[in-house]
């Protein structure tokens, strides 16, 4: 009997020693907070990427040759000898002679399409045309043509022709031309001075404009025909 009661009490003991002490005392234990545990995560470490400037390049000539300056001549100016004129050589000039200017009271403008015609009809131009612009083509209804002949040798004229009347075109202006038929004393005169005034008038004969004498401005050639050759025959031998 006093075997059980020492196993029982060291059954008792070894219960006790499995015990915490808060259960040996019947008391409720403390809450113990659990202790932090800090892990240290590996953290990706960042990738950088080089930023590797762009080159600057700056082209250096390359001298293959370097040019030489030439330099500039200077020239020694040679002194010109003018020789003596020599007048005895020059060309004769003749002056040309200015045709005097004829007055044309009441006209603006007098002109002829020749300034020589001839007789008879082998050479051309056989007429002379005449055109004239008057001053005042409301007041003038006639314009008349006067001519004569005047020798270039003696000077000696012959008597006016009858007047001659101009054709009116229109804005002013009239015109004629003149043929050898129209002229007196054609057959006396040759290669002589053909001299024409013209006179304007109104509707009542009344003058309105009158020329001074065309004197030198017009000639009349006589027609001396080319010969033609004729064709001569060689006989057949």
């Amino acid at each position: 009997m006093k075997k059980i009661s020492i196993l029982f009490i060291f059954a008792a003991l070894l219960s006790a020693c499995s015990m915490t002490v808060y259960e040996f005392l019947g008391i409720q234990p403390p809450v113990t907070a659990a202790p932090v545990v800090f892990t240290n995560t590996p953290t990706t470490a960042p990738t950088f990427t080089a930023t590797v400037p762009s080159p600057t390049f700056t082209s250096t000539p390359t001298m293959v040759g370097q040019k030489t300056r030439t330099a500039t001549p200077y020239f020694t100016p040679t002194p010109l000898i003018l020789a003596p004129l020599d007048v005895t050589v020059l060309p004769s000039i003749t002056p040309i002679a200015l045709l005097p200017q004829v007055a044309i009271p009441g006209f603006v403008s007098v002109s002829l399409s020749d300034e020589a015609f001839y007789k008879g009809q082998d050479c051309q131009p056989t007429s002379v045309k005449f055109t004239v612009q008057v001053a005042e083509p409301a007041r003038v209804a006639f314009v008349l043509l006067f001519v004569r002949f005047k020798s270039k040798q003696s000077g000696v004229t012959s008597e006016w022709a009858d007047s001659i009347a101009m054709q009116s075109v229109g804005g002013g202006t009239y015109m004629h031309d003149l043929i050898t038929l129209e002229m007196k004393a054609v057959n006396s005169f040759e290669n002589a001075w053909v001299q024409y005034q013209i006179v304007a008038t109104d509707s009542n004969s009344k003058q309105v404009g009158k020329t001074d004498v065309f004197s030198e401005r017009l000639t009349l050639l006589e027609c001396v025909p080319t010969p033609i050759p004729a064709a001569s025959l060689t006989p057949m031998p």
